[in-house]
């Protein structure tokens, strides 16, 4: 009998994510040492699904858990299929600064850059 491994999810978060992000949360009140960024899918956008960033309190049952250079990531089951192997960057530019997500999951995307489908 093999052993069957356990699912995982694998995120890149770039130093200027990853810096965005600290940046964010020390902005925050009152957060407890529990608390991270929820990284997810939800569906919409004109491709069909889009990211969703949100800074929470703790995690939930069955999320997936990750530690990105002392940023805490919170990843439900269902949003982890089509996350693992994303890259997080935080960019800035003359039209502006955000995130953004290079998903290697990803089968089209949206001229506006916020959806994609898979």
């Amino acid at each position: 009998m093999s052993a069957v491994a356990a699912p995982t999810v694998e995120i890149v978060v770039t130093p200027s994510a990853v810096s965005e992000i600290k940046n964010f949360m020390a902005n925050e009140e009152d957060l407890p040492e529990t608390a991270g960024l929820r990284v997810r899918v939800v569906p919409g956008g004109c491709s069909g699904f889009q990211y969703s960033l949100n800074i929470e309190e703790e995690s939930r049952s069955g999320d997936f858990v990750l530690d990105k250079d002392g940023v805490r990531l919170f990843v439900d089951m269902f949003s982890a299929q089509y996350l693992n192997g994303i890259t997080i960057d935080y960019t800035t530019s003359m039209m502006g600064s955000g995130f953004t997500f290079d998903n290697p999951n990803a089968t089209g995307g949206c001229g506006c850059g916020t959806s994609f489908s898979a």
